[in-house]
């Protein structure tokens, strides 16, 4: 029998296969992005039903195979269940979701993207910040992760911008979304936030993003 190791993660992608079957798309810490499936999970009252939506944040243990893993417990510790009642918070976890599955790879080092994910997520259904906000500080800091964010480029915005723009650089993901802007600076932090996404990510576009502009 396969050796079992654990991973926890958040599920970004959760597709039927077969008639009784799941796919799923996990971003870990130490394993990075890994496909996994789920056997059974489509079968109405299946341990591996809930477990396997998007959002879900859980211990995995799984065993590999020769092209996927397969999950063999998973242990939740938040189904952020609020994103379906909140249509608005919904889209843009999705879009988190989206970003993070396009710019994680399998076998890296991802401890610090999930965090991140994870923490933009909580930050999303909390009723204290705004949603435009969070969205920013998440691609500014996806960007920063990533090595490709210059903050010479706004030397010569005011004060307000560069401090927050190396708040985000110089904290740890976790403590990230702790502070609020008034909404001049939110616009501003909105217009880099999508310049360098464009910059950084080659112009890629993500599904979400066309809804998501209706909301902002």
């Amino acid at each position: 029998m396969a050796e079992l190791f654990n991973a926890p993660g958040i599920i970004l992608k959760s597709e039927p296969v077969n008639e009784y079957d799941r796919r799923v798309v996990i971003l870990t810490g130490n394993t990075g992005k890994i496909s996994a499936f789920a056997n059974g999970a489509r079968r109405q009252g299946n341990r591996f039903q809930a477990c396997t939506d998007l959002f879900v944040f859980a211990d995995f243990k799984l065993y590999a195979g020769r092209s996927a893993y397969t999950i063999s417990e998973a242990n939740v510790k938040n189904y952020f269940g609020e994103f379906r009642e909140d249509f608005d918070a919904s889209l843009y976890g999705m879009y988190f979701l989206e970003v993070s599955d396009y710019i994680t790879r399998e076998n890296n080092d991802e401890k610090e993207m999930l965090i991140l994910l994870y923490q933009a997520l909580r930050a999303l259904i909390h009723p204290a910040y705004d949603k435009r906000l969070v969205k920013c500080v998440f691609e500014i800091k996806a960007i920063m992760l990533q090595g490709e964010f210059d903050l010479r480029r706004y030397e010569d915005r005011d004060k307000t911008i560069r401090y927050t723009l190396n708040f985000i650089l110089n904290t740890e993901s976790k403590s990230l979304f702790s502070f609020t802007l008034k909404e001049d600076a939110i616009s501003e932090l909105v217009l880099i936030a999508k310049n360098e996404c464009r910059k950084a990510w080659d112009g890629h576009r993500f599904k979400s993003e066309d809804m998501l502009e209706m909301l902002l």
